[in-house]
């Protein structure tokens, strides 16, 4: 599966490359603009699966923008970011036609997770389960299962096994999996993945996957080549 592609559009001259550097670690493919009077041309070239859009932008407004876009037909989720935390503002972004709304300033792991949820929403059912040997991940309904078998694990467990599964065959980092995981409520430390893969990997015993290290770099889940070979 080719990956998701994420169109920001945030003048700022720090927060845009930030993101655009924070959502390429994370998977997604991701161009930026800084100009709101060229989104319009810009998606009608190519496609994109998710917007992050700023409100002040110069050209044009983020809400023009975004009116523009569902006037014209444009069905592609936005995810509003902006400084303005006023409710009429964020009834006025929704009213446009936005999906969500995060006020500046936020936490990376809660914009990564609301990006997850808004692209897994958009693309329905096909990209609500995952699949990797005989293991089930079923995103909406929060379940994994082995052979047809519901395994337990815990909700921390369940979503690094979900970015594991999504990016299964390659090396996900230590960094990724922090700024996945962690919230506003702990910070979420080296040694802390380290007991979650730990944990994990007790889950998976007796499936025909796991959990591979690459020294220096980070993690990868894998079809185990001894059940690959019966």
């Amino acid at each position: 599966m080719p990956p998701m592609r994420v169109l920001i559009i945030e003048d700022d001259r720090v927060l845009g490359p930030a993101l655009h550097d924070f959502l390429r670690t994370q998977g997604y493919e991701a161009q930026l603009i800084t100009n709101g009077a060229k989104v319009l041309p810009c998606l009608q070239q190519q496609r994109f699966d998710l917007l992050v859009l700023d409100l002040n932008l110069p050209g044009q407004s983020g809400l023009e923008v975004l009116r523009q876009l569902r006037k014209q037909g444009f069905q592609v989720p936005v995810l509003i970011l902006t400084a303005r935390d006023a409710l009429e503002d964020r009834v006025a972004g929704l009213d446009a036609g936005a999906d969500d709304y995060v006020t500046k300033p936020f936490e990376l792991a809660e914009l990564a997770a609301r990006v997850r949820a808004l692209i897994r929403r958009h693309h329905g059912q096909q990209h609500t389960t995952l699949e990797l040997g005989d293991l089930h991940l079923d995103v909406q309904n929060r379940e994994l299962l082995y052979q047809g078998q519901r395994l337990s694990v815990s909700v921390r467990e369940f979503s690094l096994l979900e970015l594991l599964m999504q990016r299964a065959g390659k090396v996900v980092t230590k960094q990724q999996i922090i700024d996945s995981l962690s919230d506003n409520n702990a910070d979420f430390s080296d040694n802390a993945v380290e007991v979650y893969i730990y944990r994990l990997r007790k889950r998976l015993e007796g499936t025909d996957v796991l959990i591979q290290t690459v020294r220096g770099f980070g993690y990868a889940l894998e079809v185990s080549s001894t059940a690959t070979a019966q």
